[in-house]
C-alpha cells in the first residue's frame, strides 16, 4: 500500500558527478574574478557551468531559429496544397477574366 523501495520498473536517475564541471575557461570564471575583488564567491558557479561545455556550448544563431522545421514545415504546405487542388480544383473559366 505503501511507497516502498521496491523497484517498480523505475530505476534510479543516475546523476553526472559534480566535479566534472568546472569553473575555469567559462564566463563563470569572469563571475567569480569580479566576486573575488568585492571579498565573494559564488557557492553554485560550478553548477551553471554544464551551460558553457558540452553540446550546450553551441550558441543558438538567427539562422538556426528561423530554419528550425522549416524542412517539416514545407512538407506540410505541399502537402495541404495537394489535397486543396485534389478536394477543390481551380475552376476552370474558358479564358474569361
Amino acid at each position: 500500500m505503501g511507497h516502498g523501495h521496491e523497484d517498480h520498473g523505475h530505476g534510479k536517475m543516475e546523476l553526472p558527478d559534480y566535479r566534472q564541471w568546472k569553473v575555469e575557461g567559462t564566463p563563470m570564471e569572469v563571475v567569480q574574478e569580479r566576486l573575488a575583488k568585492k571579498g565573494l564567491r559564488d557557492p553554485w558557479a560550478r553548477n551553471e557551468a554544464w551551460r558553457f561545455m558540452g553540446g550546450f556550448a553551441t550558441p543558438v544563431t538567427f539562422k538556426d531559429v528561423l530554419l528550425r522545421g522549416a524542412k517539416w514545415g514545407f512538407a506540410a504546405f505541399v502537402v495541404a496544397l495537394g489535397v486543396e487542388y485534389a478536394f477543390f480544383p481551380p475552376k476552370k473559366n474558358g479564358g474569361h477574366h
